[in-house]
């Protein structure tokens, strides 16, 4: 079994919150990130997939069709978007980098599929110092 990695970026904006909160819980628990002017970030999404290398191509996958799957179905929703509002997959959702990874996989698992290898992990890095990976 071999793991390969596909990483794309992406720009949006978000604001985290709470609706059943006061402002004064979420800036205690989301501190800025709670601005209600929102803020934003250039993401960083690296996809995961494995599978059996293909004895013709020596490829798990084609990076360019990997890359095309994950363009149409994540970031044509996200980039240049405001994630609260915007964004489809996300809504009820507080978009965290945990929620996004999440609600990424479930965006990415069937088109993946199809390809016949497996979805392994989405991982989203937020800033240089912060990051959360999804493992289905």
């Amino acid at each position: 079994m071999l793991y390969v990695t596909r990483r794309e970026t992406f720009n949006s904006a978000h604001r985290l919150f709470n609706l059943d909160w006061t402002d004064d819980k979420n800036l205690e628990v989301y501190g800025p990130c709670s601005n209600k002017n929102w803020h934003g970030h250039n993401y960083n999404l690296f996809v995961t997939v494995k599978g059996e290398m293909n004895p013709d191509t020596g490829f798990v996958v084609n990076m360019k069709l990997l890359s095309r799957i994950i363009h149409e179905n994540v970031i044509v929703h996200v980039d240049h978007k405001n994630l609260n509002l915007d964004v489809d997959f996300l809504k009820g959702v507080i978009p965290t980098s945990e929620n996004m990874c999440v609600a990424i996989w479930k965006m990415l698992e069937a088109p993946i599929n199809i390809l016949g290898i497996q979805l392994h992990s989405v991982k989203i890095q937020e800033t240089e110092k912060n990051y959360a990976e999804y493992l289905g």
